[in-house]
This record gives C-alpha cells, sequence and structure tokens, in this order.
C-alpha cells in the first residue's frame, strides 16, 4: 500500500498503553514485496476492525501497546465503540461505514457476532470488493471456523480465519483490555482462497496481539471448542430452564425460593448464559452439528448418572463416589500437564 501519513495521521500514542510486549517487524506483516527490498510502508501498517465490542476493542488496545507503527480504523453498527476509541486517542478513525474503514487497509478484522460475520464476508466479496486494496488480507475473529471459512472460499475472498482462545463473561467496549491475548492461543485457519504468505502475515499479526499463533483445520477447530467452550454454553441456557423455567420462559412455581438460597456455585455453572444472546446465537448456529455431538455425548454421560442416582437398589455411593473421584483426577493431570 502506499504512504498513509496524510490520509490517516498516526495519533501520538499514550505512555500508558505503549507496554514492553515486544515487535513485530512491520515487513513481517506487510504483503510480500515489501518492506526491505521492496516499497517501504511509510505510514505503518493500517487495520481495519469490523465491529469494536469486547474483542475488537481489545485487538486495538493490544496493537498499541506493541512498538510497530499502526493506523487503526474502527467501524461498528451503532458507531458508539469507535466514537469513544476515537476520542480517546485509541484508534486513528471512527469509520462511518466499513467502505471507509477498509480503504488502503492490509488487514480487515471482521469482529463480529457469528452470524453477522457471514453477512459481512458476503458485503466484503461483494459491493465492498472495490474498497479493498489488492493485498489486503481479511480475517475474523468468530469462535466457530467451518461456516465462516467456507463462505469466505465460496465467495472468493482473499481470507485467513481466526479464533482468539480468550474472552470474557461480559461483552461491549467497555470491557476490552489490552492484556486479553497475552499468551493465549489463537488459532489460524487459512481458507484455500488465501494467498502465499497470508498465514504468516496473520500470525505476524496475532502475535503483535501478545497471542500465540495455532494452525488448525476449521473442522479439527470446531470439534474442540464445542466440547470445551459451545457445550458449556448450551449447558449454562439449559441447567436455567431445568430449574428456573422451561422454553418460552414461564418460571417454575418453586424458582423464588430456589433463587433465593443460590450461591457462588449456582453463579458458576450459569455465568455463560447470562452472556450476549446474539452471539450465542449465531455460535449454536453456525457450529451445530459439532455441538450436537457432543450433547449426545453428554446425554449418555447423565443417563449413566441416573442409574447410579436411582437404580432400584438405591444410591450406588461407590460408583458415585468412583465417578466424582474420576472426574477431578482428570482435570488435575490435565492442569499439572499444562504447568510443565
Amino acid at each position: 500500500m502506499g504512504s498513509l501519513v496524510n490520509v490517516y495521521p498516526l495519533v501520538a500514542r499514550s505512555p500508558s498503553r505503549a507496554g514492553p510486549t515486544g515487535g513485530v517487524p512491520a515487513a513481517s506483516l506487510a504483503p510480500a514485496g515489501t518492506g526491505p527490498g521492496g516499497p517501504a510502508i511509510l505510514g505503518g501498517v493500517k487495520v481495519a476492525l469490523l465491529g469494536f465490542g469486547l474483542v475488537g476493542g481489545s485487538i486495538a488496545y493490544a496493537l498499541r501497546r506493541n512498538p510497530e507503527n499502526w493506523t487503526i480504523a474502527a467501524w461498528s453498527p451503532t458507531g458508539a465503540g469507535p466514537a469513544i476509541g476515537r476520542a480517546e486517542e485509541l484508534i486513528d478513525e471512527a469509520s462511518d461505514s466499513p467502505s471507509r474503514a477498509i480503504h488502503e487497509a492490509d488487514f480487515v478484522v471482521i469482529a463480529a457476532p457469528p452470524l453477522a460475520a457471514l453477512e459481512l464476508i458476503d458485503e466484503l466479496a461483494g459491493p465492498l470488493a472495490g474498497d479493498l486494496a489488492a493485498d489486503a488480507v481479511v480475517t475474523d475473529v468468530v469462535s466457530t471456523k467451518g461456516a465462516i471459512v467456507a463462505r469466505a472460499e465460496r465467495a472468493g475472498l482473499r481470507f485467513v480465519g481466526g479464533h482468539p482462545m480468550a474472552g470474557r463473561e461480559v461483552g461491549g467496549f467497555d470491557a476490552a483490555r489490552a492484556e486479553l491475548f497475552s499468551g493465549r492461543p489463537w488459532v489460524v485457519v487459512p481458507a484455500s482462497t488465501a494467498q502465499p504468505g497470508d498465514s504468516e502475515r496473520i500470525e505476524a499479526f496475532v502475535t503483535a496481539c501478545g497471542a500465540v499463533p495455532v494452525t488448525m483445520a476449521a473442522a479439527e477447530h470446531d470439534r474442540a471448542v464445542a466440547a470445551i467452550s459451545h457445550l458449556p454454553l448450551v449447558v449454562a441456557a439449559a441447567l436455567v430452564e431445568a430449574v428456573a423455567g422451561g422454553e418460552g420462559g414461564a418460571q417454575k412455581p418453586d424458582w423464588p425460593t430456589v433463587a433465593g438460597l443460590a450461591a457462588t456455585g449456582w453463579e458458576g455453572a450459569t455465568r455463560l448464559a447470562r452472556g450476549d444472546v446474539a452471539m450465542g446465537t449465531g455460535i449454536a448456529a453456525t457450529n451445530a452439528p459439532a455441538i450436537a455431538a457432543r450433547l449426545r455425548d453428554l446425554r449418555s454421560v447423565l443417563d449413566a448418572w441416573l442409574v447410579y442416582l436411582d437404580g432400584p437398589g438405591g444410591p450406588d455411593a461407590d460408583r458415585i463416589r468412583a465417578r466424582f473421584a474420576e472426574a477431578r483426577e482428570l482435570l488435575n493431570a490435565s492442569d499439572a500437564e499444562a504447568a510443565e
């Protein structure tokens, strides 16, 4: 891309955001043929964030901590987050349209809920295609990958999928944190429509955010996150339905009494059910087969628990004790392995 100095002047970086996270050379983020031995990147690397909530905002904070020269434009449907980000000099432009945000961008990051991300992919490959720079790479931060990458491939979009394995139970720009991705895995899933070197550029971008890039196939990713993220989300909602009220929202008669006794156990088990409804809907809709498979596994386990709790001879305390012990040992072994 050409000089950005006159088009998008860089803001003075606040000392409070310039943390010692280490740098990523601009040449490693640039398309082939730029940097040393090619045209200079005079204005730094431009990132366009389409969506500016928890993850989009955290990307902006993380990049501002990195010593490299970044130009950051952000757009969201309401414009609220980007307006605050521009006022705080976190970003260089609060764009009034996706078209304006992606103009001359090296990276376009779709930071929207899954169903909205699918729509943005269609727009980037369709009416917005003329606004994309020739060497721009599109990526995303959606927590499902199969449907997203497949849509980008069908659209012929130059695309490398991504999913930072980090988050909070609250969303929105107000929840964004510079350290959200620090040391966390960030899954990278190249589409068949990516060009040579695109995956390496996205990996450099991920590293600049403080995360650790991990390359995976879309199906492998979706099976894994269905187990550790999406199944718990559905189970949390189902637990609320089973205890507080069934489908349709009708409250169970004893719920007021039960709720009055609830403490940290209930709060922890239902925390995910308190999250963004649009996000949860999109996750379930775009990873339904993998989630359904995990739910069937859970149903089999619950059926076994019923046998031990409600069998003809009464509760089987030995088997119940064994199940609790086995679950704890599995978790402890995983924790120990991760600590090595």
